[in-house]
């Protein structure tokens, strides 16, 4: 623990003295998306539960594909509940490509190591590891908290939080807020600052399919229109076409208080300037200042001298809240006279405001553990379950509180290669939550 982070709370320590056991026998579960489906995940969870006395229910959405759900109850039925959502799933691992066994859940060198240590399986120990404690000392919180342990995230959710806001809406309909990953992390400024970045947005998702068409023909004679050629340059356009800037309100008070914590010349009508400027941050701030679109797979043919007569490309677009329009119209603008589209996979865009009671109880559990913390919102370029249970009227902060070294280069190890998380972060995350669900 940094020197500036406060003393460990007393009514955490308990949840500290297990958050690394859980979180490493959690890793052990190997709940690899799709081939090692999450139910074990979800009994384990069920039986952490159980151990306390705290019901749960596992509802399937697929075989294997289990999520766990429970309700905690507060002391005031008059407020609506807050939600704690944390997906079971990872994404594979090759254990040739690791120091460690990514499955193993070793301590070493101060971290928890093996996938899921970041994505998102430390949020889901650090959630049970309060609630356990909080059951075993007779801790009752304000407000009653339903707890989702959700499957099939990193395959979009479809057999996980889709298939729970779409059939079982009723365990999650009274909740007006949640909390889950990718958010409520340090990032150190300088001797004097860290940010802790809550994320209130994320881009939406549109992987589309291209697919030209046109006369085949034999390869060694003089051709006319060619499918291969009409998709090359369809995607050669989309992936040079660079969209115009758009700032959302998220990214917009992200720079603004960004250029007054670093004093460096940010100017947020045009902030790209200062992207050199903010090293590991910059890709990270770049992809939500606009709509983007990149060309990832080609597919066509099937022998040298044969020009077939479909060939397929897909795109991976990201828009931003408000501007999903804009994209799709654009794509279609950029495709030519022989290239359709077809949508693969879609989800929404989701922001949330950075105000009212629950963000105000963030920044007081964030100093009051770290005199140096800022709270700061940021969009995320990418997609959570939050995406899914948005639909309910649920407004969404990534909020898993974690006090990183400075020298870590934290974004990189989310499905990264020997993925960990430093124990002293964990302790710390759940001192935060602690305080944060006390007072929330």
């Amino acid at each position: 623990m940094s020197d500036d982070a406060r003393s460990p709370s007393t009514e955490s320590s308990g949840a500290q003295q297990e958050v690394v056991s859980l979180l490493s026998d959690l890793i052990r579960i190997n709940t690899s998306n799709p081939t090692h489906p999450e139910r074990p995940a979800a009994e384990w969870v069920a039986e952490k539960l159980d151990e306390v006395g705290i019901e749960s229910q596992i509802i399937e959405a697929a075989p294997g594909r289990a999520s766990t759900i429970a309700r905690i109850s507060g002391s005031n039925p008059d407020r609506p509940p807050l939600l704690i959502h944390g997906h079971l799933d990872v994404v594979p691992a090759e254990k040739s490509e690791w120091s460690v066994d990514p499955f193993g859940g070793e301590v070493k060198d101060g971290y928890v190591w093996g996938r899921g240590a970041v994505d998102m399986k430390d949020m889901d120990a650090m959630t049970l590891a309060v609630i356990r404690d909080w059951a075993r000392t007779g801790t009752r919180p304000d407000r009653d908290i339903v707890l989702a342990f959700v499957s099939d995230e990193e395959a979009g959710g479809r057999e996980g939080a889709h298939h729970l806001v779409e059939h079982h809406a009723d365990l999650f309909a009274d909740c007006a807020e949640a909390i889950s990953e990718v958010g409520g992390f340090s990032v150190t400024v300088n001797d004097d600052l860290r940010m802790y970045l809550v994320q209130t947005a994320e881009k939406g998702i549109g992987w589309l399919r291209l697919r030209a068409q046109a006369q085949p023909g034999h390869g060694s004679m003089v051709h006319g229109t060619n499918a291969v050629v009409e998709l090359a340059q369809a995607v050669t356009r989309i992936g040079e076409y660079q969209f115009p800037l758009r700032l959302t309100p998220t990214v917009r008070t992200f720079l603004e208080e960004l250029a007054e914590v670093t004093g460096l010349p940010i100017d947020p009508d045009n902030p790209e300037a200062a992207l050199p400027h903010l090293g590991a941050m910059a890709r990270m701030i770049g992809a939500t200042l606009r709509n983007t679109a990149n060309p990832t797979m080609l597919q066509a043919g099937y022998k040298a001298n044969v020009i077939p007569s479909t060939a397929e490309a897909t795109i991976d677009t990201r828009f931003l809240p408000g501007y999903e329009d804009e994209l799709f119209d654009t794509i279609d603008s950029l495709l030519g006279d022989y290239v359709t589209r077809e949508m693969i996979v879609h989800d929404i865009a989701v922001e949330t405001d950075f105000s009212g009671a629950i963000v105000d109880e963030m920044a007081k559990a964030i100093s009051a553990e770290d005199a140096k913390g800022r709270l700061m919102p940021y969009m995320m370029s990418g997609g959570t379950d939050a995406k899914s249970f948005s639909l309910l009227g649920i407004r969404n902060f990534g909020f898993a509180p974690l006090l990183l070294p400075p020298d870590l280069d934290f974004s990189s190890l989310f499905h990264g290669i020997d993925e960990r998380v430093p124990v002293d972060g964990l302790h710390f995350g759940v001192r935060v939550l602690d305080r944060f669900l006390r007072a929330v």
